[in-house]
């Protein structure tokens, strides 16, 4: 007879866990690509956010809607961009009118890296032999599954 409580705390039933060894391989597999560019994985995230806001800005593009954005806190984020501006590829820049608001902007080489890191995801995935359509409806099931684990923290 199996012993049920046992099976349901099996490592290999938890769906947190393969989604944190997902994650962990992925993060590891663009790696030496990420080291080419001179980006960690995290610094790689919150350039592909400021890419999509140098093509369609949002009102307000600072520290506070790209935590949002990343669901990361500022405390995360602040070394996060002060290195991507030490390597000259962030801007940040106090707001005139509440000096508490960091907004953000991408300098020329941030610009410029965008088209060297375009190839990152394509490569990945010929890599790897990833079928598209899967990766497209694992992506789709991930979403739904984070909007609903949101709904719950809400």
């Amino acid at each position: 007879m199996t012993d049920l409580p046992t099976v349901s705390l099996a490592l290999d039933n938890q769906l947190c866990f393969k989604l944190y060894a997902a994650s962990r391989a992925v993060t590891r597999a663009y790696k030496p690509m990420l080291d080419q560019l001179g980006l960690t994985y995290p610094q790689y995230v919150v350039m592909l956010v400021l890419w999509e806001w140098h093509h369609a800005t949002p009102p307000q593009p600072t520290v506070k809607a790209l935590g949002e954005r990343l669901m990361l806190d500022s405390g995360t984020l602040t070394p996060l961009l002060k290195r991507l501006e030490q390597l000259g590829l962030v801007r940040r820049q106090r707001s005139a009118q509440d000096e508490r608001e960091v907004h953000l902007s991408l300098s020329h080489a941030g610009v410029q890296l965008r088209g060297q890191a375009h190839q990152l995801k394509t490569r990945l995935l010929c890599d790897s032999g990833v079928d598209l359509n899967q990766a497209d409806a694992l992506r789709e099931g991930l979403d739904q599954l984070l909007a609903q684990i949101r709904d719950l923290s809400s």
